[in-house]
């Protein structure tokens, strides 16, 4: 028995085993909770759940478009916490991004060809960055906590972007954004023909591969480069990055500035997706830059992780659109993933425990 545990916790990574006990332990606790919802209909409810996403290939292209946003906010919030930040300021970054993209997508539309979604993307990389770089600023040469910083951003960014779309691409009939042109719609390269049930098409596109790829960068990034040492060093540690010749200020404020572009991106892939999603005009901060934190917990703030950790709550929220068919509401899917993101919280603390149960059985002779 011991040599068996032993070659399993050699097998699987400490990191991997955290993040599927943690979503084990969350898929039983929401299936409790439709067990004292509705008895007779929680075994077909949680069905529903771990099946909806497979269930045709419309289903399956919906999990990769939710994810796609989802997915970038959650890099942005993992890379800053590789470099020793919270960025809780995911949301605004988002928004304004989003809405650059809109403006680009609506008042440029002489734009030819690719150039004209291409030109979109950049911008909503540029308004992204910026966003995020202010709190980077205030908390490198101010003192200023990034948490609080972020937190102003967010609704700073919120507010603006609501009155400057009433004044630039507001559309009065749906008290939102204008569609963005044609040409400055993200291309489905053949998405839209794969992920189909008949005529009822999904809202696939190219924008998760856009996604997984800023992953891969980020990854390298991170893990392949002197910058990203660098960054990660004024992380750990400010004072040794300090001596050792390292500007911490300087990484701070890439850190912010990157965590920034890739939110602001994030916002980009959804609004030039093609659904027929717009900026509303509301007070609510953008849903998207919150849940890029349960991402960012779920996989462990690794890019790689990050992408499996989207998809697999894109999946649960796609799969938990079926549950009206076992009469439960459809809020119900949003408490079991949010039970799920506050075990994925535990991740790391379950990390240290799988680690210590593994080192215990290499020690064994």
């Amino acid at each position: 028995m011991d040599k068996i545990q032993k070659k399993l916790f050699k097998s699987l990574p400490a990191d991997a085993l955290s993040s599927v006990a943690a979503i084990i332990v969350g898929l039983f606790a929401g299936f409790v909770i439709l067990l004292l919802s509705n008895p007779s209909q929680a075994p077909g409810g949680f069905w529903a759940i771990l099946s909806g996403g497979f269930s045709d290939m419309k289903s399956l292209g919906q999990v990769l478009y939710f994810a796609t946003p989802i997915i970038m906010t959650g890099l942005s919030v993992g890379f800053c916490s590789k470099t020793g930040l919270f960025n809780i300021g995911a949301s605004g970054q988002f928004i304004v991004g989003g809405y650059m993209a809109i403006l680009v997508g609506v008042k440029c539309a002489f734009l030819p060809g690719a150039l004209h979604w291409i030109a979109a993307l950049l911008a909503a990389v540029a308004a992204g960055a910026l966003w995020g770089a202010v709190p980077g600023l205030l908390k490198a040469y101010c003192n200023v906590n990034e948490v609080i910083a972020c937190i102003m951003m967010n609704y700073i960014g919120m507010y603006f972007v609501n009155y400057i779309v009433t004044l630039t691409v507001f559309d009065s009939t749906q008290n939102r954004s204008q569609t963005p042109a044609a040409s400055a719609i993200i291309p489905k390269m053949g998405m839209d023909l794969v992920f189909r049930d008949g005529n009822n098409i999904s809202s696939a596109n190219s924008g998760f591969f856009l996604a997984a790829l800023a992953a891969i960068v980020i990854y390298i990034i991170l893990e392949k480069t002197v910058f990203g040492y660098e960054l990660k060093a004024c992380g750990f540690n400010t004072d040794a990055a300090r001596y050792a010749g390292i500007n911490e200020r300087r990484g701070v404020v890439y850190s912010m500035l990157i965590a920034g572009a890739l939110s602001g991106l994030g916002g980009a892939l959804l609004y030039l997706a093609g659904s027929g999603n717009g900026i509303t005009v509301v007070d609510t901060l953008a849903a998207e830059g919150f849940n890029g934190i349960p991402v960012a917990l779920l996989g462990l703030n690794n890019p790689i992780g990050i992408i499996f950790a989207g998809l697999f709550i894109s999946y649960l929220t796609v799969g938990g659109f079926n549950m009206q068919l076992f009469n439960f509401a459809p809020q119900v899917i949003e408490i079991i993933i949010s039970i799920i993101i506050y075990f994925s919280a535990f991740a790391l603390l379950l990390k240290g425990i799988i680690q210590n149960i593994a080192k215990r059985g290499g020690g064994k002779k």
